[in-house]
């Protein structure tokens, strides 16, 4: 941390505190006015008293009735509690009642997700140790964590979670977990030596971090910063910061539910006005036509409709595993146009795998992935065999100075130990070494376990022949720094730096973790192998590069993404070269060009976005950074969907249109910031639940597509007669049957309909996408006309033939229902025709619809109770034959005009 908010022990009040990485121990202790004892209790208390206790801050909340009442706030609510007043005047309570239980289930779900934020921030509150061990007053002693104060002088070892933030003084073979915070799969190696000033969090090794796992070795710090001040806490200030967005399809139902509100009732009063002053009507008789015309106008269905078909997209998700938190998600998930994955785990298999052997003269490339032993080991030129040959005293050295072991676990292997290690123990076996066999053969008498301060491992060994040799691997500059000769095919010879340097650095262009290789032969073993021992005259044997794959499946997935139009970008905390190297064999775009967190802290917001847009790649990215980074998409109307799984991706996971967490190693601060998480942690599950995302939309979009427009015909049919001055040619409660037994049945069905085929070959819909676009507006004029045309056309055919008043009107009702079915049929495919078998005979839910609808209007038409309650009549069979016939006529049209409309393109490419 460069700067705190508060004043250190000591600072004057015009001083930022200084970057704690970059001081030196004595600096330190000195700044902070402690010592190596630890402070008095006395001073403890009053630093307690004026930097409050090492806690999170608990964040405000609204009370529970307020964020209750909070969810009917919306203009679409309101719209539906005028529907239920309308049908309760009417006297149709059972309509009344369901209208209000969708209100009400609305409101209960849309409560029980709105504490989202204050579950992040108590998940982070979690991940802070109970207790530490502290040095106060002289004494070495265990205190709540609560009550550390800067100047604290703690210890820390493996296992322990980090209390606070604290820089080390002392570190011995100290490493860190720090995932949460940095996203590097790999333990941090931990020094006490200052590290400058302008180090990223992920290169700052004189720290540690609050909240982060001691995952070895011992270490004494200095607390540097206490609760808010800490790094995981400006993460829960971040989190806190951000808004909670509304996803696109609630803001495009605001918008649509106010208009129509406008719309409607202004269409009713007109209506109304126009029936009794122009036409004369009883007032009375005209009030009830216009309420039932409203009521038949407004889709009281449709947000339930909407519910049930992103809840099927949900159980769809988790079939593919998807986990869905918040329903809209899964809409959102469709209108993704920029997908931002963290690397390790997502894109990656998260398995270090020992990828290119180097030795003097050769180099051999190993296939297969992870601490599976299945694979070979090639050279690209020369003889495999020599090449092999030559490898064999690094491959013994890799297997020898190593503590890993593996074990068979669910069809592969598991490693138990330090995962580079397991990998060697790999590089091994696919070279045909049995790793039990040659410790066996060679067995251990003493070792030099590896240390952060001299960074590397020797282990000294003796064969049955009584051969005495000295091992060692670490850092390869450290390695060839110990060496005077290198391993070659005809014995030893001087060790050539600069060649091995050229090496180092092509693997590491690569974006290879690299470890060097030694041997010395000694005469008799001494008591003890010490340092002195080993840190000169050795013979170096060659390096070994890892890298951790990429997963096979997600470059298909990435491919798949670009052809949908939408962008994929890397955000990880791993190094420049390495994330370029994955990036390349993933087939990013721009895989070459990596911006790292320095040049995004150099980049102002307004010249953000052009740099977000244009780079696929970001390594040694902060919380700050991600953040930025999905706002600045933002910025530019993109929608946006990010993958994290640590405490630090909690604050843009939260910001982004759709966040992902991980599912096995995620933390619960990530979770909870979250609308979806991955079970299995992988980068194709995300296109999969894009894929049903987009599905989901297609579908709202058909029930869209088919509610609006039969409403607009059911009212067109009867507004029309009473501008002209027709008979009404259906009764109020005639209009509300069609409504209640269409929409729960036919519309429904929609809910359930598979993806259309191109459904991943279109592009993003816009954000700023209207719910009634150009093609739906069209849409429901045609339709509403054809609709109007057919009822009046069925009204006067059968008043034509001398039929009743009531005959006449069941047979319009019938007709405008068949109408609907039709229309049905037609409305499943949005984007091809639906004269195919599949289009005609239909899926399960829309044939069970079909005989539901089909029975209900045998007993309308032919049921002595039903025709008492709605005035209907029997038809003859003629009669229906003629309806049927219209309702066929209305698809055929319907399909010509969406051949039509594919072949001009007059709503654009995305539109049918």
């Amino acid at each position: 941390m460069d700067a705190q908010p508060t004043q250190a022990p000591g600072a004057r009040a015009d001083e930022r505190e200084p970057a704690w990485h970059s001081l030196a121990a004595d600096d330190i202790f000195q700044r902070l006015e402690t010592r190596t004892e630890g402070l008095s209790t006395d001073e403890a208390a009053r630093r307690r008293a004026r930097f409050g206790p090492n806690a999170l801050p608990e964040a405000a909340s609204r009370h529970p009735l307020l964020r209750f009442l909070a969810q009917f706030n919306n203009t679409l609510i309101y719209f539906l509690l005028v529907s239920a007043v309308a049908a309760g005047v009417l006297g149709h309570q059972i309509d009344a009642a369901v209208i209000i239980a969708v209100v009400l289930i609305n409101a209960i779900v849309g409560f029980a997700q709105e504490g989202k934020a204050e579950k992040a921030l108590g998940a982070i509150r979690k991940m802070i140790a109970p207790h530490a061990a502290v040095w106060r007053d002289g004494t070495r002693t265990s205190l709540p964590v609560a009550e550390l104060v800067p100047g604290d002088v703690v210890l820390v070892e493996a296992g322990d979670r980090v209390p606070a933030d604290i820089r080390l003084v002392r570190a011995r073979g100290l490493l860190v977990d720090e995932a949460m915070l940095t996203g590097e799969s790999v333990s941090a190696q931990k020094h006490e030596a200052p590290v400058a000033r302008d180090a990223p969090l992920g290169d700052r090794v004189s720290m540690a971090f609050s909240g982060t796992l001691v995952a070895a070795g011992q270490g004494r710090g200095v607390v540097v910063a206490t609760g808010g001040r800490t790094e995981i806490g400006r993460i829960s200030h971040l989190i806190e910061s951000v808004e909670q967005m509304t996803t696109p399809l609630l803001r495009q139902m605001n918008r649509f539910g106010r208009r129509f509100t406008w719309v409607a009732f202004g269409g009713a009063l007109l209506v109304f006005a126009f029936a009794v002053f122009v036409r004369d009507h009883d007032w009375t008789e005209a009030l009830i036509a216009v309420v039932a015309l409203a009521v038949g106008a407004i889709p009281e269905g449709l947000p339930a409709v909407i519910t049930i078909t992103l809840a099927i997209g949900v159980q769809r998700m988790a079939r593919r595993n998807a986990i869905i938190r918040r329903l809209p998600a899964v809409e959102t998930l469709g209108a993704t146009s920029v997908i931002c994955s963290d690397k390790t785990g997502t894109l990656t298999r998260n398995e270090m795998t020992a990828r290119r052997i180097v030795t003097a003269g050769y180099t051999l490339l190993a296939s297969g992935s992870g601490y599976d032993p299945a694979g070979t080991l090639t050279t690209a030129g020369g003889d495999d065999v020599v090449a092999l040959d030559a490898a064999g005293p690094l491959l013994r050295c890799a297997l020898l100075c190593n503590d890993a072991h593996l074990k068979p676990q669910g069809g592969g292997h598991v490693v138990n130990g330090d995962p580079m290690e397991g990998a060697l123990v790999a590089l091994a076996m696919k070279a045909g070494l049995d790793a039990e066999h040659v410790r066996a053969e060679w067995p251990r008498s003493d070792e030099i376990p590896f240390d952060a301060q001299y960074r590397y491992m020797a282990s000294r060994h003796t064969a049955a022949n009584g051969t005495t040799m000295v091992f060692v691997k670490g850092a390869p500059e450290r390695v060839l720094a110990m060496c005077a000769y290198e391993a070659t095919a005809s014995g030893d010879a001087p060790l050539d730096i600069d060649q091995w340097t050229r090496e180092i650095a092509l693997a590491a262009a690569e974006g290879e973790r690299i470890l060097g290789f030694a041997a010395l032969p000694t005469g008799a073993a001494c008591e003890r192998l010490t340092q002195a021992d080993v840190e000169h005259g050795l013979t170096f044997l060659g390096l070994v590069g890892f890298i951790d794959p990429p997963r096979a499946e997600v470059i298909q997935a990435i491919a798949e993404c670009h052809s949908a139009g939408i962008a994929v970008k890397m955000i990880t905390g791993d190094h420049a070269a390495t994330a370029s190297a994955i990036a390349a064999q993933l087939g990013l775009a721009d895989a070459g060009r990596v911006v790292v967190g320095a040049e995004i802290d150099a980049t102002p917001d307004d010249q953000l976005t052009a740099l977000a847009e244009a780079t696929s790649v970001f390594a040694r990215t902060s919380p700050e950074h991600k953040l930025r980074i999905v706002r600045a998409l933002q910025a530019d109307g993109a929608i946006v969907a990010m993958t994290g799984d640590g405490v630090n991706d909690a604050p843009a996971l939260k910001q982004a249109d759709v966040g992902i967490a991980m599912g096995r190693k995620g933390t619960e601060a990530a979770k909870e910031a979250s609308e979806m998480v991955l079970l299995d942690e992988n980068f194709v599950s995300i296109v999969a639940a894009v894929h049903e995302g987009r599905t989901v939309y297609d579908n709202i979009r058909k029930v869209i597509s088919w509610t609006l427009p039969t409403n607009g015909g059911e009212v067109l049919t009867v507004v029309t007669a009473i501008l002209l001055g027709f008979t009404m040619p259906m009764a109020a409660a005639q209009i509300l049957w069609i409504n209640l037994i269409t929409s729960v049945t036919l519309g429904l069905a929609l809910a359930f309909e598979p993806p259309e085929p191109d459904v991943m070959r279109r592009q993003p819909r816009p954000a700023a996408a209207p719910l009634l676009s150009p093609f739906l507006v069209w849409r429901i004029l045609l339709v509403s006309v054809l609709f109007a045309a057919g009822g009046l056309a069925i009204f006067f055919f059968a008043l034509g033939k001398g039929l009743p008043l009531d005959t006449a009107r069941t047979m319009v009702v019938n007709a405008i229902v068949v109408f609907e079915i039709s229309y049905l049929f037609s409305v499943r495919y949005l984007h091809m025709t639906s004269f195919t078998i599949r289009g005609l005979f239909g899926t399960p839910a829309v044939l069970a619809a079909l005989v539901v609808v089909v029975l209900a209007q045998f007993a309308f038409t032919y049921l002595p109770l039903m025709q008492a309650l709605f005035q209907t009549r029997p038809v003859a069979l003629v009669d229906g034959l003629v309806i049927i016939g219209a309702g066929v006529a209305l698809m055929v049209i319907l399909e010509i005009e969406k051949a039509i409309l594919r072949r001009t393109r007059l709503f654009g490419p995305d539109e049918p």
